[in-house]
């Protein structure tokens, strides 16, 4: 399993440039970055190109509906130029009171307009080309962007047409507040099927989770349910948490020890999980310490999971 680290929120383009070139530089697998109100994650993860050699470098996830298909197809195939072929395009709906409430735009059959966006997005991405006429989209079109390769495509996928949708047309998914028991009965099985009956190679399971190493696993799991309260609210991730059995996000966070965290990261792998992205949240006064001790732990396992 790849392990790799993740960032999101709005803290500056240079801070978030660094964070992938300091992923980069320490032997992560991988770094992956949320799309939400803060700086446009693709053109970050461009222009950390530029000062990266090896690492991959994801979207966990960038919205559809505020993109149109040859809009993103353009925009990642230009992210995969400047990463030298190291970039993995995750997208996903949102939610309703997102793209509703703030973007003022219909939520209406999410999975249909997914279905539609990923017939205009995936050929264009693949061959350069398309020509598609559905209920929400009606394109025909080129892009050429020089020096770009085709490049996996992961989906926000928990429902099970979504997982149908990811395993027939696209590399994976990439989940978030899901826990161990959930991948293994829910999403693997419905992801591989699809996969499988479509013909595809065995999907990527992405997950994330909210991670820390420390000996108060009390106070870790108080943090993490008031920081990533708002996520249990959600509809999409509130049944997944209700699958997993869990009141809320504080009940899937990976907390403990160093013994206890790995058990808990590798028992995901066990359960399928291909790629684990790793939001690391700390305990305690010593923010660089807390943050420093995961981010070791976490590191100690590239490889070897």
């Amino acid at each position: 399993m790849r392990i790799g680290t993740f960032f999101g929120g709005d803290s500056s383009v240079a801070t978030q440039v660094q964070h992938i070139v300091d992923a980069d530089a320490d032997g992560f697998d991988s770094v992956w970055f949320g799309q939400v109100f803060g700086p446009d994650s693709m053109t970050v993860i461009a222009i950390a190109g530029e000062r990266t050699s090896r690492i991959e470098i994801g979207t966990a996830v960038v919205p559809t509906f505020t993109r149109h298909p040859y809009v993103m197809a353009q925009q990642a195939l230009t992210v995969q130029a400047a990463t030298a072929s190291r970039f993995v395009l995750g997208i996903g709906l949102s939610h309703k009171p997102v793209v509703e409430a703030m973007w003022g735009m219909s939520y209406d059959q999410p999975a249909r307009h997914m279905q539609e966006y990923l017939s205009v997005m995936l050929p264009l991405l693949r061959d350069g080309r398309v020509t598609f006429s559905g209920e929400v989209y009606r394109t025909a079109a080129n892009v050429r962007v020089p020096d770009a390769t085709p490049l996996p495509v992961v989906i926000a996928a928990l429902a099970p047409r979504m997982l149908k949708i990811a395993g027939a047309l696209t590399d994976g998914t990439v989940t978030w507040m899901t826990g161990a028991r959930t991948i293994e009965t829910h999403v693997v099985p419905a992801i591989t099927a699809a996969a499988a009956d479509a013909g595809r190679p065995a999907p990527r399971i992405v997950v994330g989770l909210p991670v820390c190493v420390t000996e108060d696993v009390a106070a870790a799991r108080e943090i993490a349910g008031k920081a990533f309260q708002i996520y249990g609210q959600l509809p999409n991730y509130r049944r997944m948490l209700d699958k997993e059995g869990a009141a809320g996000p504080a009940d899937v966070a990976i907390v403990g020890d160093e013994a206890q965290v790995e058990r808990q990261i590798r028992a995901l792998a066990s359960a399928g999980a291909t790629d684990f992205m790793a939001p690391m949240f700390p305990v305690g006064k010593d923010v660089a310490a807390s943050l420093a001790r995961t981010r070791a732990l976490l590191l100690s396992l590239v490889g070897k999971v």
